[in-house]
């Protein structure tokens, strides 16, 4: 055989491995659990023993139980609330990091990521220090007499919960407006300008229209990340700060019903879904538009 038809067979066989670790890779680690997922909440559980006989009594018992549902629409609207919170945070950052000029831009860019590769739990803990009964919030307001005793009104509830969420996940928002900030032609302001359009309308009326697709995936993003926490409103909700994520925890864990548990983690997988083909319409919509 010649080194070309030796050299030639690796290459021939490179994009034949691409597409299948393209195809498989998804499929191993994406398609395949949640297939699972739906097949398993379709079981029961019978004294401790799942019985693999076809039911429907999980996705039954998510309607008709008068505790699930509401958990399920009061986590929706907490994290839809938790996303415009980051939105309308994240914005004047993103805005601000594209008015610099040089290597600052990205510097600051770098900075405010930064806390992405910190650990989870401990910036739980950093925001239960500042939010909690003895936190650096309560010791101010009682240092200023704005009150005469801690204030429980920030922790173990469902407003620590938005909090902390919207603290954690605000990083997660500034990038893709920064990004869609950033794709804006400068020529369009300036045209503004000249037409005799002042700053903030030329903000209101030209910079805010063309960062919605930017904008509106920062909240898709910060909506798929907040409805599948867990471990924040378990660390900081207490007993009213429940969500539906640590139902489905309690489910897979003390409850050991991993049947029903399977079913809430298809109905959370179907929302998710459904925000994230939401947010690619209205992005859509708005680009044949423009």
């Amino acid at each position: 055989m010649s080194d070309s038809a030796a050299s030639a067979g690796p290459s021939r066989l490179t994009p034949w491995f691409a597409t299948f670790a393209a195809f498989v890779v998804p499929f191993g680690f994406v398609l395949a659990p949640m297939a699972l997922f739906l097949v398993y909440s379709f079981f029961s559980v019978d004294h401790g023993s799942i019985v693999f006989s076809p039911t429907i009594a999980n996705y039954v018992r998510f309607f008709t139980d008068p505790v699930f549902l509401p958990i399920f629409w009061r986590t929706c609207l907490l994290c839809l609330a938790v996303a415009l919170l980051c939105v309308l945070f994240a914005f004047p950052v993103a805005y601000f990091l594209t008015t610099l000029r040089g290597r600052s831009r990205y510097m600051l860019l770098v900075l405010l990521l930064v806390p992405l590769l910190m650990s989870y739990v401990i910036k739980i803990y950093a925001v239960r220090s500042i939010l909690g009964g003895n936190g650096v919030l309560n010791r101010a307001l009682l240092a200023t007499g704005i009150i005469d005793k801690p204030s429980m009104l920030f922790v173990f509830n469902l407003n620590a919960v938005l909090l902390t969420l919207t603290v954690l996940l605000i990083p997660f928002a500034v990038l893709p407006i920064f990004l869609s900030l950033e794709r804006i032609p400068k020529a369009l302001r300036h045209a503004s300008a000249d037409l005799g359009a002042t700053n903030a309308q030329t903000f209101w009326r030209v910079t805010v229209p063309l960062s919605l697709p930017g904008t509106l995936s920062a909240m898709s993003f910060v909506f798929v990340l907040a409805i599948g926490d867990f471990l924040t409103p378990q660390m900081v909700g207490g007993q009213s700060g429940f969500t539906f994520g640590r139902i489905i925890y309690s489910q897979f864990g003390t409850a050991f019903n991993w049947p029903f548990g399977a079913a809430l983690s298809v109905i959370l997988a179907a929302v998710v879904i459904l925000a994230i083909r939401l947010g690619g319409r209205v992005e859509s919509s708005r680009g044949r538009i423009q």
